[in-house]
């Protein structure tokens, strides 16, 4: 396992976590989005720790690379000086001071190539660090925006839940209270009341009907009363006179004049 692949590898299994599953089985979502948003934080802060240590060993191994250079081009120098040195010593004429700044030379030279060496092993390394670094740096920054949206729609989503749960609140509310509902509590006092209205109604209604029947009796029984008066004035010999009715008194004509 690579080091990018070490620091990446719990992002990448809470990426791959059927989120949507652990949603649905969670009895509160809104405790379960903080506590993803909580879990990703905390693996970008461990990304973060992980990404500050590569960046500080590509550091170190810069610092080794120059002074592999540096080494390198300062035994280069001495080996020039060493050799210069030898040439002047034999031209003086002077074999074993020659010969002792020679080997001086090729001392200097034979650490010149091993601090060449250096130089030229660290280079991959420190070119595949960089780019390591480099990498690591964007996934950073894409995790932060990745965070950045993961707490919008965790905030979008926990305003949509509590909006609907308001809803279903003000629906059943209204559900309670429905007046055509012939189970509700109203429907059922409105339905009492018009049964009372009605009785209402029905003893209203028989109370003008006995009224109306003693009238028709009472006029009845003055019916009765005038025959009988008219049939015992029969049994006396006279006979009454009937309502609206007038005698007319016969009037003689005068005589027509002579």
């Amino acid at each position: 396992m690579t080091e990018k692949q070490s620091i990446f590898g719990r992002i990448s299994q809470l990426a791959r976590a059927n989120i949507n599953a652990l949603l649905d089985q969670a009895e509160d979502p809104q405790k379960m989005l903080d506590q993803l948003v909580r879990d990703y934080t905390n693996s970008i802060a461990e990304a973060e720790k992980a990404i500050a240590q590569t960046i500080g060993n590509l550091r170190l191994a810069e610092q080794d690379y120059n002074e592999d250079v540096a080494a390198a081009r300062e035994w280069g120098g001495k080996a020039i000086a060493a050799s210069t040195a030898a040439d002047q010593a034999r031209a003086a004429g002077d074999t074993a001071k020659a010969d002792r700044f020679d080997n001086l030379a090729k001392v200097a030279l034979g650490k010149q190539i091993q601090a060449e060496g250096e130089v030229r092993d660290s280079e991959p390394i420190i070119a595949s660090q960089r780019d390591t670094v480099e990498k690591l740096k964007s996934g950073l920054a894409m995790m932060k925006d990745k965070l950045g949206q993961l707490k919008q729609r965790r905030d979008t989503l926990v305003a949509r839940q509590k909006s609907a749960q308001a809803q279903q609140t003000v629906q059943t509310a209204i559900s309670s209270i429905n007046v055509l509902d012939p189970t509700s509590e109203l429907s059922r006092f409105e339905d009492k009341v018009r049964r009372e209205e009605a009785y209402a109604m029905g003893q209203a209604e028989l109370a003008a009907s006995s009224l109306d029947s003693q009238f028709a009796e009472l006029e009845t029984s003055g019916a009765q009363i005038e025959v009988e008066a008219r049939l015992a004035a029969l049994k006396q010999g006279s006979a009454p006179q009937a309502l609206g009715t007038t005698q007319v008194t016969p009037q003689l004509e005068a005589a027509p004049e002579q």
